[in-house]
């Protein structure tokens, strides 16, 4: 999840090419251990958590009137903030989960796919913060693109069953749990969820992947319908 702090093919099973897996896996785990050190002054330098939410969380005061850092900042935020994370157990959450919504992507949603799938679902999910959120506090986190590669696959799963009343019934649903599950982890953190940042993202998944399954004209999946 992410929060905002206060301060069809043949192939191997694992289909990402190790770059992306290196980019989206491996780089924010990396990123978040070098914070953990600093903070625990494990031989790291201190106050590098500040520093990196300074210059890569989502601010949305850069989209006023706040200075940036550096001149691409208020643009670069929307991809940057996705690469960082609050904690341990933040971190590992959304590792977990992006294991997991790999291997239900991993039929129509390979290499460059999903690299653009990801990437774009991470920027709708700053606009989603942007556009709903009024914290003036740092946004980061991966749920972003994560809500995308969900709204990704339920749109697969939306293309399984014949158009009319039984879809809709189905999209009714994933939205009102969608919005129960975000309403749930909101209390928990305290209001400390940024559930903008995730819808904004659920909703760049859905868009981006209608298109692709125009581009590479996709075939509708074997699903079950609503029951």
């Amino acid at each position: 999840m992410a929060t905002h702090e206060h301060e069809t093919g043949s192939g191997p099973r694992w289909w990402l090419p190790v770059p992306l897996l290196l980019l989206f896996l491996v780089l924010p785990t990396l990123i978040e251990l070098l914070l953990i050190a600093s903070d625990q002054g494990w031989g790291v330098p201190p106050r590098l958590r500040p520093l990196a939410y300074q210059y890569g969380a989502f601010w949305s005061g850069l989209l006023d009137n706040w200075r940036p850092n550096y001149t691409a900042q208020p643009w670069l935020m929307f991809l940057t903030y996705s690469f960082l994370h609050s904690g341990w157990w933040h971190l590992a959450g959304n590792m977990v989960a992006l294991v997991y919504l790999m291997q239900l992507n991993e039929t129509w949603l390979r290499g460059w796919w999903f690299l653009a799938l990801y990437l774009l679902s991470a920027i709708g999910g700053g606009i989603g913060f942007a556009l709903l959120g009024d914290a003036l506090n740092p946004m980061v986190g991966a749920s972003g693109a994560l809500f995308g590669l969900a709204g990704a696959w339920r749109f697969q799963e939306w293309r399984a069953v014949a158009p009319g009343r039984v879809r809709w019934l189905m999209i009714l649903r994933d939205v009102a749990f969608l919005s129960a599950m975000n309403l749930i982890m909101w209390v928990l953190e305290n209001g400390a969820l940024a559930w903008e940042s995730h819808a904004g993202g659920f909703a760049a998944g859905v868009a981006v992947m209608a298109v692709i399954v125009r581009i590479r004209r996709l075939p509708p999946p074997d699903a079950e319908p609503l029951s």
